[in-house]
């Protein structure tokens, strides 16, 4: 999932800088992560015999196995939208808020243009496309665009601005908006996940903004971690302690069962199953619970890889490094590698086409995998996306043009 560049203005005194430029190594690294974890998810949801058949967080219907599977890539979205807002902020240490404020609102504009374009066509090969989905690109490129203005604000306005929308977003849950009118496309926007169904298009918003808006004006505001005046030891120590407190908020509100989810955790017929309602929290919208769920061992994986120099983490910094390249191919990566794989089960490879989710086409009725096949696809596919990955960063790297900062 894209972000922006993490560049700065390099402080004499903070090891983190290499000769010639600044990158903070530890955003890569968790970036790339989580982008790799994203792929797992969507591999699953065009390979997987069982996908969209039934929620792999239904506890009714889910195994172990299932559940995390699915429960792990909770940690993309709000991760991915977390450290773009503090990479927006190391690149106005560098080029200023004038010129940042600039750049978020045409890179926001391009991204919402792209989600409705190349993004809807690689879900579904075909344009126009027969939903219309705002989903993970359209809410950080709108949110870029709230934060081109916010940044104008002073820091500790931005920060209670993040906190309001992050802690208090959950007390609209109970507004709703019936029908399918602007209005009830406008509420579904900022607060409510919805399916709008029109004679010639379904509408489906997967990711109203107003959290997101939040986690990026915090993300933003954790840049300020970053500034040559803070040592190393400081900033590993804050980021602890806020990771930690996510956490600790995640599990003491979780356990009232009263704010922050709409979904709230049931005693289940075992202890092991109760455990998985605890932690089976709502995306859509995300929940404040979520929100902490996720940032809090985000924030502490950041704490705890900022020296990480090891052969893998190094190879996933490349990934972090080209995050929209990356977002971009793997969709169409996995789409064809589906449409090949409809061919070996006998079905024709146009029957993937117009498809997100192999369940919902009749034509394909008897397609589908285990889900230790759908993992095998998954590791293939990432080795495969780590080189093009590799090569276009190189070229990154070598090229200075400007359209290169967009994609």
């Amino acid at each position: 999932m894209p972000t922006l560049a993490t560049t700065t203005v390099p402080p004499p005194a903070n090891p983190l800088i290499p000769v010639g430029g600044f990158r903070v190594e530890s955003i890569d690294l968790l970036r790339g992560l989580v982008m790799i974890f994203m792929a797992l998810d969507h591999v699953r949801d065009y390979f997987h015999s069982g996908a969209m058949l039934y929620d792999p967080t239904d506890l009714t219907q889910t195994n172990t196995f299932l559940f995390f599977t699915r429960w792990i890539t909770h940690y993309c979205a709000p991760v991915f939208m977390f450290l773009s807002g503090t990479s927006a902020y190391l690149v106005g240490m560098r080029k200023g808020k004038k010129a940042l404020s600039r750049f978020l609102f045409t890179r926001g504009i391009w991204l919402i243009i792209l989600e409705f374009t190349v993004v809807n066509f690689g879900w579904y090969f075909n344009f126009p496309p027969p939903s219309i989905d705002f989903l993970v690109i359209w809410a950080l490129g709108f949110s870029m665009v709230v934060l081109a203005g916010l940044i104008y604000l002073p820091l500790p306005w931005i920060i209670g601005i993040g906190l309001l929308m992050v802690f208090g977003h959950n007390l609209l849950d109970p507004v709703d908006v019936p029908g399918s009118g602007i209005d009830a496309v406008l509420w579904s926007l900022f607060h409510k996940s919805n399916f709008f169904q029109y004679t010639d298009v379904t509408v489906f918003v997967g990711y109203p903004i107003i959290p997101w808006i939040g986690v990026m004006a915090l993300g933003y505001c954790l840049g300020k971690l970053y500034e040559g005046s803070v040592s190393p030891d400081k900033r590993k120590k804050i980021l602890l302690v806020l990771g930690s407190a996510a956490i600790a908020l995640f599990i003491v509100i979780r356990f009232i069962n009263i704010y922050g989810d709409p979904s709230p955790w049931e005693t289940q017929s075992s202890s092991h199953f109760t455990f998985l309602s605890f932690l089976n929290v709502s995306k859509y919208p995300p929940s404040l619970l979520y929100i902490l769920m996720t940032l809090g061992p985000g924030l502490i994986i950041l704490a705890l890889t900022e020296n990480s120099r090891s052969w893998l983490s190094e190879r996933i910094k490349v990934i972090g490094r080209v995050p929209m390249f990356y977002y971009l191919v793997h969709l169409y990566l996995i789409h064809l590698a589906a449409m090949f794989a409809t061919y070996l089960c006998g079905h024709k490879p146009y029957d993937m086409v117009l498809t997100v989710w192999v369940a919902f086409e009749p034509k394909l009725k008897g397609y589908g995998f285990s889900l230790g096949v759908a993992y095998a696809v998954w590791a293939v596919l990432i080795v495969i996306l780590y080189f093009l990955c590799k090569k276009y960063d190189q070229y990154k790297r070598s090229h200075r043009e400007w359209w290169l900062s967009y994609l």
